[in-house]
């Protein structure tokens, strides 16, 4: 029987009469190899999964940032590849973000994708041009000192005034009040906020903060600040507020797109329990904080009236944030340092532009797709990789790319077209080196059922139809909690190779049981990853005793 099995395996068959499948694989996440305790859990986990099945490790380690990688780094990368090679399992690196686009920004920061900001007003003044904000675009009450019983002036809303929201005299940020939310669960969907609409310019980036005060909040991580504007959140943004915690400053930016109002948002989704105070609610218009500096991302500058558009070198020097950080953004912006001898003149009004990247949920930073100069990164590294590992399987990790279409190397270009021809230069970089390597990816850019469509987070396109411009021979992870049976028959009816990505950190193996039942029927299955975000592995065992048929 077992010789049935290597003979499916060998004509791409995934599931032998005994239900072994080829790819029966461990994702490692979580582990950077930035210390040695590091080899030592992959160890671990390693020999528990040639114990129970399993004949491949997806490494994601930063494995595409090889060339900036200490002595120490690539001691300890060797280190795991001999540990592979002694429990008999494939080591198989994930690397080539854009979506989280770590890797490629440690090489170069401006290959971020950038939001564009038109025509911001700056003034000269004593040989610097400093950007000067609109004075109208503020929040009604944002210290919450006007109120009427327990409602608060200015305000579109805020949720049950008297049952959920009140005013708090006692405890505040500043000022003689805040506002205070609690006892959630008189409210159906657990909501805690506060709205107000408030006018913007178009293409202009602004900073919204807030200070928060929490007292046994549940769950933690319920806090948002939203941003929405025709149904369509402009800063999707995630904070990791503790459960507890004295007052602190929460701040974020956003662009306004094309839109000329927004609805701004603070408080909670979904809370247990606990208590929230908001206080000194702020919006203001901010200058090239983080400007990006590439090709697809340049800087103007113009005269007030439009007739004259200055030159970078010639008339001012190079519009760089000396404090570049994608995460703090409460500070000053940097002002225009004008030439000797410019033809910007002293009290002169300019219109600059430029652009600046995002930050979206946690931390997640998305990489264009369209500069030259990502992949030229790519090859050299996809060079190192090769040297170091010999990767005979590779997984793309071109999954949740949510931002595109935005800067101006992609501004108007096909986002489908534009992800397939991203994908199908990895996949002849990776090939480069090793013309038989097999290529994984993440399902969910490719498909309509989950990510591929419009509308997606802050994407200025669409990638339905992204599935066409790729090579027929990647073989797919359809990835999730709960199965997904509308993704994995869409993959077999257009002729791909399935990888399920399934577990998720859940406490039980209940929905990797419905994904195996699922994938009896589907062609063109071959194997399981048993994935899990949070290195959560005590369900190793059974899951390898489960998927290939020892239980």
């Amino acid at each position: 029987m077992i010789g049935v099995a290597v003979i499916c395996a060998a004509m791409g068959i995934g599931l032998s009469v005994e239900g072994i499948y080829q790819d029966r694989f461990v994702w490692i996440f979580g582990y950077g190899l930035r210390n040695d305790e590091d080899v030592r859990h992959i160890e671990r986990i390693l020999k528990t999964a040639s114990e129970h099945g399993y004949n491949g490790a997806v490494l994601s380690a930063g494995l595409d940032r090889l060339s900036l990688q200490d002595e120490d780094y690539l001691r300890r990368l060797e280190e795991v590849k001999g540990i592979c090679e002694r429990y008999g399992i494939e080591l198989i690196p994930s690397v080539f973000s854009v979506g989280y686009g770590g890797s490629v920004l440690a090489h170069d920061r401006n290959l971020a994708e950038g939001f564009p900001v038109k025509d911001a007003l700056f003034i000269v003044e004593n040989g610097e041009a400093r950007h000067v904000p609109d004075p109208t675009v503020r929040i009604v009450n944002g210290g919450f000192e006007e109120f009427e019983g327990n409602r608060f002036k200015g305000y579109r809303f805020h949720d049950r005034p008297g049952v959920v929201s009140f005013v708090d005299t006692e405890v505040k940020h500043s000022g003689r009040a805040s506002i205070r939310f609690e006892n959630f669960s008189a409210d159906p969907h657990g909501h805690g906020r506060v709205m107000q609409e408030i006018t913007v310019k178009p293409r202009r980036c602004y900073r919204l903060s807030i200070w928060v005060k929490t007292e046994g909040l549940k769950p933690e991580g319920c806090f948002r600040m939203l941003v929405l504007a025709d149904g369509r959140n402009l800063a999707p943004r995630e904070f990791d507020l503790p459960s507890t915690t004295d007052w602190r400053k929460v701040t974020m930016i956003f662009n306004s797109l094309y839109f000329d109002r927004v609805r701004v948002y603070a408080g909670v989704w979904g809370a247990r329990e606990g208590r929230l105070w908001l206080d000194d609610w702020e919006i203001e218009e901010v200058g090239p904080i983080n400007v990006l500096r590439r090709p697809g991302t340049p800087v103007t500058v113009k005269s007030e009236d439009g007739s004259v558009v200055y030159e970078e070198g010639r008339d001012y020097a190079p519009l760089i944030d000396p404090h570049f950080s994608f995460r703090d953004v409460d500070r000053p912006a940097p002002t225009l340092k004008i030439l000797p001898g410019s033809r910007i003149k002293e009290g002169q009004r300019l219109l600059v532009s430029w652009y600046h990247p995002m930050v979206i949920g946690r931390g997640q930073i998305t990489v264009c797709m369209a500069e030259p100069k990502l992949y030229e990164i790519w090859e050299r590294e996809a060079e190192l990789l090769w040297k170091y590992l010999r990767y005979r399987k590779v997984l793309l990790s071109m999954d949740e790319i949510r931002m595109g279409g935005s800067c101006a190397a992609c501004r108007g270009r096909d986002m489908a077209k534009l992800l397939g021809e991203c994908i199908t230069k990895q996949v002849r970089i990776l090939r480069k080196f090793n013309p038989e390597a097999e290529i994984y990816i993440w399902s969910d850019m490719l498909d309509p059922n989950h990510n591929a469509h419009a509308d997606y987070y802050l994407v200025e396109g669409d990638f339905t139809g992204s599935w066409n411009y790729v090579p027929k021979d990647l073989i797919i992870a359809v990835w999730g909690g709960r199965p997904r049976e509308e993704s994995l028959r869409f993959f077999a009816d257009k002729g791909f190779r399935i990888l399920i990505a399934c577990y998720y950190d859940a406490d039980t193996l209940d929905d990797v049981r419905g994904w195996l039942e699922l994938a009896r029927e589907i062609p063109g299955v071959r194997g399981f990853m048993y994935t899990t975000w949070r290195r959560r592995y005590e369900l190793l065992e059974e899951f390898g005793d489960m998927i290939w048929g020892r239980r």
